[in-house]
């Protein structure tokens, strides 16, 4: 039940700031299963190498995750529901 999760982790359900350090560009995504996965809603799946790489991070973490483009850096910024 996604009323019984809090916003100190990442997990499936998840609405999350995150900044690309790279680019300095924020970003805001849903953490989603497979599939309801579409990245241009801002929906990543739990099993892509960034949502992955994401579940269980707490705000302040950085992630590097393998994507098309090359290893990206991400930081953590909020957590919400």
């Amino acid at each position: 039940d996604e009323n019984d999760m809090n916003n100190e982790h990442i997990h499936i359900g998840s609405k999350i700031k995150v900044e690309n350090i790279k680019m300095g560009k924020e970003f805001e995504y849903k953490i989603v299963g497979s599939s309801e996965s579409n990245p241009r809603e801002g929906k990543i799946s739990d099993e892509s190498p960034i949502g992955l790489g994401l579940l269980g991070k707490k705000v302040g973490d950085v992630v590097e995750s393998d994507a098309p483009a090359g290893v990206i850096a991400l930081k953590v910024l909020e957590i919400s529901k």
